[in-house]
């Protein structure tokens, strides 16, 4: 008796202290996922009444090449971003854990991007890519400087470095977290079997951090296929649309084109896109963990 009053007393708090929490989650996410998935299978055009109308909005979208090579432009965009973003943060990591001059201050500076907001980035990357580079191209007829974001390969690779640069400083930190964690003892007892650093890394580090690189390649992958912010303010789909990313065609979909409910049909389709992914992204690496 004594047990379940006792079990009960703790549900209850348990229970209030997660609520607020629970009820937000509610409110803002799964509210307005559930309504927005309606919204797909109607006329709505974010003034009329809504009418359900089946599958029309997802059949629609067959013929818009648009939104196919927008979805291209982002798993590309994805995959470059990936790659970048965690080898260059791990790579930092291993720096910044080391006993060296200023590691703090390092830590700092590489995590500072992150801090900034997208929009400001996007501009503030837009003019050094725009005028800065221009310049310099001028006075040193360095022809690869000069016409920067007017087109689709130099569009694409300014997004990936304003992402990357933005992003390498957090994923920075959580492979610092992982690397801290292992024990000095399993790195002093390598040296003394006569490890080089390369053998120490590829034996002991790499298999003890292993769950850095799940948590690290869904952050990025996540959020490299919702990127809106830099895309709108450092390229906004120019030159005719071609670095315009998924997001942003949904936005122009829904806000510029007022058809609320294709955009809505799109945003299920990206849902969609994203869940399989990180699922079988998160399934795989977490397969791998075991194996190491």
């Amino acid at each position: 008796m004594a047990k379940k009053a006792k079990f009960f007393k703790n549900g209850i708090w348990y229970w209030l202290f997660i609520a607020p929490t629970l009820l937000s989650l509610i409110i803002v996410v799964l509210i307005p996922f559930i309504i927005g998935i309606y919204y797909s299978f109607t006329d709505w055009n974010g003034i009329n009444q809504p009418v359900f109308i089946g599958l029309k909005n997802f059949m629609t979208l067959r013929d818009d090449a648009e939104f196919w090579n927008s979805i291209i432009f982002t798993a590309k965009f994805a995959v470059a971003c990936i790659v970048i973003i965690n080898v260059v943060g791990l790579s930092l990591a291993m720096l910044v854990t080391r006993k060296i001059f200023a590691r703090n201050f390092m830590r700092t500076a590489f995590y500072l991007p992150n801090l900034i907001g997208g929009l400001i980035l996007g501009f503030i990357w837009n003019f050094i890519f725009v005028d800065v580079f221009q310049t310099i191209s001028d006075a040193t007829h360095i022809g690869w400087l000069g016409g920067w974001l007017s087109t689709t390969n130099t569009g694409f690779w300014g997004l990936v470095i304003v992402t990357s640069w933005q992003m390498i400083g957090y994923v920075m930190v959580i492979y610092i977290a992982y690397i801290e964690s292992i024990p000095t003892d399993l790195i002093e007892a390598s040296k003394i079997d006569g490890a080089n650093s390369w053998q120490q890394f590829r034996n002991v580090v790499f298999p003890l951090i292993a769950p850095a690189f799940t948590v690290s390649l869904f952050i990025t992958l996540s959020n490299s296929f919702k990127l809106f912010d830099q895309n709108l303010s450092l390229t906004a789909g120019a030159p005719g649309n071609t670095t315009q990313m998924i997001t942003l065609n949904i936005y122009q979909t829904a806000f510029s084109a007022q058809e609320m409910a294709v955009g809505q049909a799109k945003a299920v389709i990206m849902f969609l896109i994203i869940a399989v992914i990180s699922v079988i992204q998160v399934y795989l690496t977490q397969k791998r963990e075991v194996e190491m």
